[in-house]
């Protein structure tokens, strides 16, 4: 499994980001082997990452090749201060078992 860790500082946000966004999670969705998505915010909420959860690195490659997602790329500047992706694959995962996650 692979996790895609998207952060980013938000800047101004306009209806063409929301329309991008949305398709792109859209696509990933439709995947064979998209497993999950969550987001979470830093304490000052400056900062978000964006989490993606995939079985094969050949999904991943498959969701970074999609048009919409190449265009939104293009384009990050008019939304975001800052990003950082990281693209980690997973080796394990436990837990209590109270809790559901995407890995479990």
């Amino acid at each position: 499994m692979f996790q895609c860790s998207f952060m980013f500082i938000p800047r101004a946000r306009d209806d063409e980001f929301f329309l991008l966004d949305n398709a792109i999670a859209s696509y990933a969705e439709s995947l064979s082997g998209f497993l999950g998505s969550e987001s979470w915010f830093s304490e000052d909420k400056k900062k978000i990452n964006a989490v993606y959860y995939f079985e094969t690195m050949e999904v991943v490659r498959t969701f970074a090749r999609f048009p919409t997602h190449q265009e939104a790329k293009e384009k990050y500047a008019q939304w975001y201060d800052g990003y950082q992706v990281v693209i980690s694959e997973v080796q394990a995962t436990y837990g209590d078992g109270k809790m559901d996650h995407i890995t479990r």
